[in-house]
C-alpha cells in the first residue's frame, strides 16, 4: 500500500477532509486539492504526520478550464500513479438561476461538470492501462428534485449521476470501477447552517455527519458498487418530494425567504 495514491479534490475541509482521514487510514499516500491555500497546507501537514503516509497538498482553483489537465500535469510530474481518484469538491447556493451573477454559474458548471470530466478521462486511462483502479464521484440526492431555487446545482448533479453510470458501463471489465454517492443533507458549512441547527438535523436524521458518510462513501468505492445513496430515511422521502408541485416548493421557498426577488447582472 505504501506506493497507492489516492487523489481527492475539495479536501481542505468537511467531507473531502474526512475522505482523506479514511484512505489515509488505509495507507494511501494522499494529493489533496483546494482552492484555500493556508487550510489545505495544514491538513496536508496534518495528515502526513498522524497517518505517516506522504501528502501533496495542491493549491489550485478547480473551477478554471484548465485545472484538471494541470492537476494531471503536477501528477505526471511526481511520477504518481493515482488508484483512487474522488471528484469531491463542489459550490452550493439557493437561489433562481436568474438572480445569480453569470460569473457564478459559470464556476457552479465548471466545477461540477468540466473538470470532474475531464480528471476522469485523463486519470481514467491511466487505470485502464494498468487493470486497476477506482472512481468516487460526488452526485447528490437533488439529482431527482429539479427544483426551483437548486435548479443549477441539482442539474449539475443529475448529470453526474448519469455520466458516473455511463463511464462505468464504458470501463466494464478493464479492472476500473465507478461509483456515484448521493447523500442527502451532510452536515458540512456547505448550506452555512448553524451548528446547533446542524445537530439538530443530526438527530432528527435528516443530515449526516461528514466522517460517517465519507466513510459509507470508501466502503461503497471499495466494493464496487455502481450507486448509493446513503440513509433511510433519504429512501423514504425522496418519493415523497418527487410529488411536490415545483409551484409549490417555489412558494414556499420565497416565503422563507430562501430566493432573493431582485436580480443581479
Amino acid at each position: 500500500m505504501q506506493n497507492q495514491w489516492a487523489l481527492i479534490t475539495g479536501a481542505s475541509s468537511g467531507i473531502g477532509f474526512e475522505y482523506a482521514k479514511v484512505l489515509g487510514e488505509r495507507k494511501y499516500n494522499l494529493v489533496i486539492v483546494s482552492n484555500e491555500q493556508q487550510a489545505i497546507q495544514e491538513k496536508g501537514q496534518w495528515l502526513k504526520e498522524e497517518y505517516k503516509i506522504e501528502v501533496f497538498p495542491v493549491y489550485l482553483d478547480l473551477a478554471l478550464p484548465g485545472a484538471a489537465r494541470q492537476l494531471y500535469a503536477y501528477c505526471q510530474e511526481k511520477s504518481l500513479e493515482v488508484e483512487v481518484l474522488i471528484n469531491n469538491a463542489g459550490m452550493f447556493y439557493f437561489g433562481e438561476v436568474l438572480d445569480q451573477k453569470s460569473a457564478q454559474v459559470e464556476k457552479m458548471v465548471l466545477l461540477h461538470l468540466l473538470t470532474p470530466t475531464m480528471l476522469c478521462r485523463l486519470f481514467g486511462a491511466d487505470m485502464k492501462k494498468r487493470g486497476r483502479g477506482y472512481i468516487l464521484n460526488m452526485s447528490s440526492m437533488s439529482a431527482w428534485l429539479p427544483y426551483p431555487g437548486i435548479a443549477l446545482y441539482a442539474s449539475t448533479k443529475r448529470y453526474l449521476k448519469s455520466f458516473s453510470r455511463a463511464f462505468r458501463s464504458e470501463l466494464y471489465g478493464s479492472g476500473v470501477s465507478v461509483t456515484t454517492l448521493c447523500p442527502g443533507g451532510v452536515a458540512t458549512n456547505l448550506y452555512h447552517l448553524s451548528e446547533r441547527m446542524q445537530k439538530l438535523a443530526i438527530r432528527l436524521g435528516f443530515m449526516m455527519r461528514p466522517g460517517k458518510l465519507a466513510r459509507k462513501g470508501v466502503r461503497a468505492m471499495f466494493r464496487e458498487r455502481a450507486m448509493r445513496m446513503p440513509g433511510f430515511l433519504n429512501h423514504l422521502f425522496l418519493p415523497l418530494l418527487l410529488l411536490l408541485p415545483a409551484g409549490f416548493v417555489r412558494w414556499t421557498m420565497r416565503k422563507s425567504g430562501l430566493l432573493p426577488k431582485t436580480n443581479q447582472k
